[in-house]
């Protein structure tokens, strides 16, 4: 057996998404394929969804996914581009989510960093919280910690607190009248925003610090929202231009949506 026909095989083994996950994206293609009047590719959209979904959730390269699909690196590029896009386009905005989380009893702020190949030098993607690079993406959970919603990717070296007022959620939930649980990372915010008591632990009073407890109990699943995306494997350690990340975080969480529900 070839390199080539091996890869191929291993694709569909193991690539841990359900069937209607990659039925729902090539449905996606193959209409906007006849939107734009596309006659002929050199892989169907079954295939295409297949490599896209490789590469967004086993991490593949693009020369990988060549090799294994019997495409250039350059075609393998531009089908995952146009997945992406494609796929972006459909995430809901926060106006949209706002919608959503106004029939929950609340919701849960976070933010998470996503690790990018970024050297020493490139200071405005240093997150010293994190001690690493990467890029700040804020996510927005039911209180169960289901995905509603995530935003545009920062710098890494940008705090929460600014990333959620860069992207005008604190104002986004208080008009919406969403009370919002987020960590001391947030403090300040106002709001409906909902954080728990300041100071070292010895110096809170037993209200609380029982107070705090229940915080940390609740925000606790917001974890879930965290581990969802790093399923995504791609997003585990990024190695695209910077501009590329919020496509693919958009990407990710239309098809978490649509195929989660």
């Amino acid at each position: 057996m070839s390199n080539r026909s091996f890869h191929v095989l291993v694709y569909p083994s193991g690539i841990d998404v359900s069937t209607s996950t990659l039925r729902y994206l090539s449905a996606l293609l193959r209409a906007r394929r006849q939107e734009r009047g596309t006659r002929w590719r050199r892989v169907s959209v079954g295939r295409q969804a297949l490599l896209v979904l490789a590469h967004l959730r086993s991490g593949h390269t693009y020369a990988q996914l060549a090799a294994g699909f019997g495409v250039g690196t350059t075609t393998a590029y531009r089908y995952i581009a146009e997945a992406i896009d494609a796929l972006a386009s459909l995430a809901p905005t926060l106006a949209e989510a706002m919608k959503t989380a106004s029939t929950k009893a609340f919701v849960m702020l976070d933010g998470t960093l996503l690790p990018i190949d970024r050297i020493a030098a490139d200071r405005p993607f240093y997150s010293g919280k994190h001690k690493k690079h990467g890029m700040n993406v804020q996510v927005i959970t039911d209180p169960a910690g289901r995905l509603l919603w995530a935003s545009p990717a920062l710098p890494g070296a940008v705090h929460d607190i600014k990333a959620a007022r860069t992207h005008g959620i604190i104002d986004a939930l208080a008009e919406a009248g969403v009370e919002c649980w987020a960590d001391k990372g947030y403090r300040g915010a106002g709001g409906t925003i909902r954080l728990p008591y300041w100071g070292r632990w010895e110096t809170l009073s037993a209200g609380q610090q029982a107070v705090n407890r229940s915080h940390a109990k609740i925000r606790a699943l917001v974890e879930q929202a965290m581990a969802t995306l790093k399923t995504w494997r791609l997003l585990r350690k990024l190695r695209c231009s910077t501009t590329r990340i919020t496509s693919l975080v958009q990407a990710v969480l239309t098809l978490h949506l649509t195929c989660s529900n």
